[in-house]
């Protein structure tokens, strides 16, 4: 006999939504480990081409395929996923995210619903994310260094969490124009209803980063860039001043300093540019060690604080960005960073 709709084996309510584009073999680890614990799986496809919706749907799962029309995002696959959940299964209490780069990890379900049950004062929560290849490329131990967080309440999660059917509906979902940093965003508003935002500490997802390239890492630090000036100008007045601190400093870092030094190198002989030299390698230093505070090798730790600095010049082509296509009113569309 089939479970009930957003029933699973355990007698769970809880329904998922998986989002992907071209995530090949990566999607097919990610369905497997979710079929058979969810009684509904939507699967949210935006334009693949190498065959995602023909093993999706012979899988067992929902598929919706979204409208090329229209610029795709994370947050419109989201929307359209919950979308088909209340279709198909009406009612469910609880809805869990994942992307197609993941493999969710076993008796995660079971533990978000539970503390959702026993936290009514919670409208979502996630978990850790580990990636499954760490050590094959400095851009995967980047990936695996970022997503380390304490277990409590928090201001935001990443994308991959479990969520309230009541929490989401009550905020509207995601804002489908927000390209990047949407489960930021979302997270704002819905702790702006009185919901906490809650971080277990247990395993949510392995993740497979497959970064190997510097242009994946250099696209998708562009892309936390274009977040930043978006969802800033979203939230960045009154009491939240979400990512106005982090706009600063890219704004700080990345142009007016290296500006300032090379429009005073002449007047300096070039003492200016030594000053911005320096004004970075303290930066190195005070994040090194910032990582060997928490417990970090120095090796890693110094991996996170080069690429930290690093980050600011990406950072402020993705806010240059988002300046532009507000300016000129253009569609906000999406910045991949593994190709299309």
């Amino acid at each position: 006999m089939a479970p009930d709709p957003g029933q699973n084996a355990s007698g769970q309510n809880v329904a998922l939504v998986a989002i992907g584009r071209n995530e090949g073999d990566r999607l097919k680890r990610c369905l497997r480990s979710v079929m058979g614990s969810a009684g509904t799986v939507v699967y949210v496809d935006s334009g693949s081409t190498d065959g995602s919706v023909a093993y999706a749907a012979s899988a067992g799962c929902h598929v919706v395929e979204l409208d090329p029309s229209r610029p795709f995002s994370a947050a419109y696959a989201r929307n359209e996923g919950v979308a088909c959940i209340l279709k198909q299964a009406p009612g469910v209490p609880f809805i869990q995210f994942v992307d197609g780069d993941c493999e969710m990890a076993e008796g995660w379900l079971a533990q978000a619903v539970a503390a959702l049950e026993q936290r009514p004062d919670v409208g979502a929560v996630s978990g850790h994310v580990r990636e499954l290849y760490p050590e094959a490329t400095v851009y995967n131990k980047l990936c695996d260094l970022e997503w380390r967080k304490e277990p409590g309440e928090i201001d935001a999660t990443g994308g991959i969490f479990m969520v309230r059917t009541e929490a989401f509906m009550a905020v509207g979902g995601f804002r489908p124009e927000v390209i990047a940093a949407e489960d930021n965003e979302f997270c704002i508003r819905v702790r702006a209803t009185g919901k906490k935002i809650l971080h277990l500490d247990a395993e949510m997802v392995r993740h497979d980063a497959a970064m190997t390239h510097f242009s994946q890492w250099w696209r998708r630090a562009k892309r936390t860039g274009h977040a930043y000036g978006q969802v800033a100008a979203l939230h960045g007045k009154g009491g939240e001043q979400y990512f106005v601190s982090d706009r600063r400093r890219v704004w700080v870092w990345g142009l007016a300093l290296p500006l300032a030094a090379i429009l005073l190198a002449r007047v300096t002989h070039g003492a200016s540019l030594l000053a911005l030299l320096a004004a970075y390698a303290l930066q190195f230093v005070r994040i090194y060690q910032y990582g060997r505070g928490r417990g970090w090798p120095a090796r890693d730790a110094r991996v996170y604080a080069f690429f930290t600095v690093l980050f600011k010049f990406p950072a402020l082509l993705g806010l240059l960005a988002y300046h532009w296509r507000q300016w000129r009113g253009d569609d906000f569309t999406i910045i991949e960073h593994k190709g299309s």
